[in-house]
């Protein structure tokens, strides 16, 4: 047998025994047999690096370090999943995908409280894992993906292959990692997604392998090029080539049995080794997913179900108020610290006068605090029986708290506003959203460091951004700041610069505007200054473009300071162009809304749906009498029915390919 016959036959045992023991939990052999076999396979690689496979389970110990993450694309984006917090809800959303002319069958599957992971293989290989990232651009953060056990290097068939699922960390793991931290004198971990999520982006995969993360795979974006039909044979198919898949969904015959397993859930949630934050809900029939669609954000089969908030009591101390970038005063209650959810909480939001007067919390009071969504602390209300003295009212501030100025009141709003626009704490936070994921991505600029730098002058405004390569060697000198990471930091500030006009646009923080509109006027007007001069009766004819969204961009469009603000990002060489696909205006496309129906097979339903919106179309879910083109394909659901008696245009795949042509391929 040759040193690669050996390798080779190693590493077919330890997958195996890895296998058996991570995914399975039925270990076929001793621990003492598999370090075994991990050392011979170290040994050999040592003395034959040439021969070691870019899949060799030693790379589970963890050896690599990188000096950042690189940025990758998704090829089918990551979407958020919407969420339903009752009985009423569950049943609306049952309800919802009845009116499409549905009956469908669910699987509910348990939430698991991690980060999510693309994983892709080629030829059974694992050669990428991608963070979710905005749900566009993810993280590639392969090496530290290759340490997690439960994650398979080679699966049980050569094929090319993207599964999604979620890295989390086991509770007991939380704990023995939280106690080795508290014998080191070391901050303490607040909850197990907190840990999961900072450990798989350790520039150090050591430090990752250490950590014992776990996995659970739920996700296959394109069943059907694999002939799979329903969502739980995907999930069979995923588990047969390898990938652990939690064994507690179950397939639903109605809405009824969703809501029966919802409760089950609710009970035995604290009894299981990991955490889960509520229940997915998703239609099984992969036919019906596509006829059901997506919105901008989320698909329209599937929804999760969160938990109920946990609800505790602490004193609130005090009211304290910061500013947001649009000048939005918030009152914030200081509290005694309290655990809630798995966090800490010293600090929670009051939203504004209107909620603290009408609920009557004062300082002083012992008040009911939650996490909403499991994710916001907010304070609910006060514990009236628990008021034994008599506590002063709230009263509103009449200034701003950083800058002074007098605070304004529109009538129709709840929220006071600092209108002073030179106000440090609203430039502060322009530029922190301006930095943020979902705007340009700038990773190492995060809210404590910008209010550093600009209370130390190196950040004065978006421009100043771009300018802090200048001041290198003072950042270098500030306390935390080393020369990496400094190095880092302006490395991913001159990437940012390449980003598509709609990070750029929602970054401005334009008002009103939110990151789903920047990608419409961004793809629409295809450059910054097209959009500079669009016209309001043009904004407003744009699909998802109300009144007081276009008032608000030709206000921002307006103002010198806006503009030349621009022209200095320009100078300092930031993309003002949209980067995504051409538009090109096609009369039998544009401006129409189509329907899909049915499978066409000559491409995807994502493919499909780009051929259109490139052509100036518009994609909708549901046939109305608005609908201008239903597009059917092989077995055409209940939509097809609807278009005929609504006498709407019909194409089939013939009609289709013979209008778009060779410009598909």
């Amino acid at each position: 047998m040759s040193v690669k016959q050996r390798m080779d036959e190693i590493e077919k045992l330890l997958n195996k025994y890895n296998y058996e023991y991570y995914v399975l939990d039925k270990p076929s052999v001793e621990d003492s047999e598999y370090d075994r076999l991990m050392q011979e396979l170290l040994s050999l690689e040592e003395q034959y690096p040439e021969l070691k496979s870019n899949t060799s389970p030693t790379s589970r110990v963890g050896s690599e370090v990188v000096t950042a993450f690189e940025k990758i694309v998704h090829q089918r984006p990551m979407l958020s999943l919407g969420n339903v917090f009752n009985e009423d809800e569950i049943v609306k959303f049952d309800e919802r995908i009845k009116k499409e002319g549905f009956n469908p069958e669910y699987v509910c599957e348990l939430k698991i409280d991690g980060l999510a992971i693309s994983l892709i293989y080629e030829n059974g290989k694992l050669v990428r894992g991608v963070t979710r990232g905005d749900g566009r651009i993810g993280e590639n953060i392969t090496s530290n993906v290759k340490t997690i056990h439960s994650i398979p290097l080679t699966l049980s068939k050569n094929i090319d292959i993207e599964v999604r699922g979620e890295i989390y960390i086991d509770k007991k793991e939380f704990v023995r990692i939280n106690e080795e931290r508290k014998k080191a004198g070391l901050d303490l971990f607040q909850n197990c997604r907190n840990l999961a999520s900072g450990s798989v982006r350790q520039l150090d995969s050591k430090v990752t392998a250490e950590r014992k993360l776990n996995n659970f795979i739920y996700h296959l974006p394109n069943p059907l090029d694999y002939n799979i039909n329903t969502h739980s044979d995907a999930l069979k198919f995923m588990s047969d080539l390898g990938f652990r898949v939690n064994p507690k969904y179950k397939i639903c015959k109605d809405i009824n049995e969703v809501i029966a397993y919802i409760n089950e859930a609710t009970e035995y949630r604290k009894d299981l080794p990991y955490d889960i934050d509520g229940v997915v809900i998703k239609v099984n029939d992969i036919r019906m997913q596509e006829e059901l669609g997506f919105t901008a954000r989320s698909p329209k089969w599937a929804t999760a179900y969160k938990f109920p908030a946990e609800k505790v009591t602490t004193k609130l101390v005090d009211i304290k108020f910061t500013v947001g970038r649009t000048g939005k005063i918030t009152p914030n209650a200081m509290l005694e610290p309290v655990r809630v959810a798995g966090s800490t909480i010293r600090k929670a939001t009051l939203h504004n006068e209107d909620y603290i007067i009408n609920k009557d919390i004062r300082i002083g009071d012992i008040v009911v605090i939650q996490k909403a969504g499991d994710v916001i602390p907010e304070v609910v209300k006060p514990d009236l029986d628990r008021r034994v003295e008599v506590l002063p009212k709230f009263t509103m501030i009449d200034k701003c708290p950083v800058c002074g100025t007098a605070l304004i009141r529109k009538e129709d709003e709840a929220n006071h506003y600092c209108p002073n626009s030179k106000c440090d704490a609203r430039n502060a936070q322009k530029l922190i959203h301006f930095v943020s994921r979902k705007a340009m991505n700038i990773d190492g600029l995060g809210e404590r460091i910008i209010e550093d730098y600009y209370n130390f002058g190196y950040l004065t405004d978006i421009p100043s951004i771009y300018n802090l390569k200048k001041y290198k060697n003072e950042l270098q000198s500030l306390e935390g700041f080393g020369e990496k990471s400094v190095e880092n930091l302006l490395t991913a500030i001159e990437e940012s610069k390449k980003n598509s006009l709609e990070k750029l646009l929602f970054g401005l923080g334009i008002r009103h505007f939110g990151e789903k509109n920047a990608a419409i006027i961004a793809k629409k007007y295809r450059t910054m200054d097209n959009v500079k001069n669009a016209t309001y009766e043009d904004l407003v004819a744009t699909s998802d473009i109300g009144d007081i969204m276009a008032k608000s961009i030709i206000d921002y469009f307006k103002d010198e300071n806006n503009l030349k603000m621009l022209d200095t990002l320009k100078s300092l060489g930031i993309n003002m162009d949209y980067l995504g696909s051409e538009v090109t205006l096609d009369e039998r496309f544009a401006n129409k809304k189509f329907v899909l129906t049915g499978t066409i097979s000559a491409m995807s339903r994502d493919q499909l749906k780009e051929i259109i919106t490139n052509r100036g179309g518009n994609v909708t879910g549901s046939v109305s009498e608005k609908t201008d083109v239903v597009i059917v394909g092989e077995s055409p659901g209940s939509k097809y029915d609807k278009a005929i008696e609504l006498g709407i245009e019909i194409w089939n795949e013939e009609e289709l390919m013979g209008m778009i042509g060779d410009s598909y391929e």
